[in-house]
């Protein structure tokens, strides 16, 4: 099930400036409303992150300040969970980011609700403007997902001629993100102390990608099954020398000597 903001105002005109923010500008400070989002935001990455798919130019953040100013006003979302396929280099921490200026657009946002209200569908087209609208119609990100952890929904909007589309997902419940080429759904499970549901990767051919417990259980069923090839070659090694051993008694026996 798909909930998209049914009435939307037409859109406003706004004068966007791509103005990086100055060193001793205060971010508002957004606390993380539980535990839960940390942890879903940090298995995305993780799983990413085992796969070799993370590069150096790439920035992939949790409640991180976009940013940019809209008619002279400076606007900031932090969203859960943020991919950017590219950065330009920074020598010190980067504390936020404002596409075209500093690299590429965001090429996913992911909001996590939470039992509080976060506005993750709001359109409000007014300074500080809604999550939705933001993403939409000022930043225009390609992809906006919205997870709901504790009833295991994700919806996935893709932006199409300025406006979120509702996706549909594969025969798995997983949907294809352009750009990252993975597919991204909903798992049930647990890792760690939690049981629930939790967002994965797939491959194009719809493989799991595993995360880090996953691979060293593969790695050790791997090792398991070398060292037990390994055995076993070893065994019959040792029938075959018992045998050649055998042979050469008997043609011993028989008068017969081999060199």
């Amino acid at each position: 099930m798909t909930i998209t903001p049914t009435i939307k105002p037409k859109t406003i005109s706004h004068k966007i400036i791509w103005e990086t923010l100055p060193d001793d500008f205060q971010l508002p400070d957004e606390p993380v409303d539980n535990l839960t989002q940390p942890l879903l935001a940090a298995v995305l990455r993780e799983i990413l992150e085992i796969a070799g798919l993370i590069t150096p130019e790439m920035l992939i953040a949790t409640n991180f300040g976009i940013c940019t100013k809209v008619d002279d006003k400076t606007a900031i979302k932090a969203p859960d969970w943020v991919y950017i396929p590219q950065v330009t280099p920074k020598s010190q921490e980067r504390k936020s980011y404002t596409p075209h200026t500093e690299g590429d657009l965001p090429l996913i946002v992911m909001e996590f609700i939470s039992e509080t209200e976060g506005g993750e569908y709001s359109f409000n087209p007014h300074f500080p403007y809604g999550k939705w609208y933001f993403y939409e119609q000022i930043l225009q990100v390609p992809f906006y997902l919205i997870f709901h952890p504790s009833e295991g929904m994700l919806e996935c909007y893709r932006l199409v001629n300025e406006r979120y589309q509702p996706q549909t997902p594969n025969n798995e419940g997983y949907y294809w993100l352009e750009g990252i080429n993975l597919f991204l759904g909903v798992w049930e499970g647990r890792k760690a102390d939690r049981a629930g549901y939790w967002l994965r990767w797939r491959d194009s051919s719809g493989n799991l990608l595993p995360w880090g417990t996953e691979r060293i259980e593969q790695e050790r069923q791997r090792t398991d099954q070398e060292r037990q090839r390994a055995d076993q070659e070893k065994q019959e090694k040792e029938v075959l020398l018992k045998k050649l051993n055998d042979l050469s008694q008997k043609l011993k026996e028989m008068g017969i000597e081999l060199e």
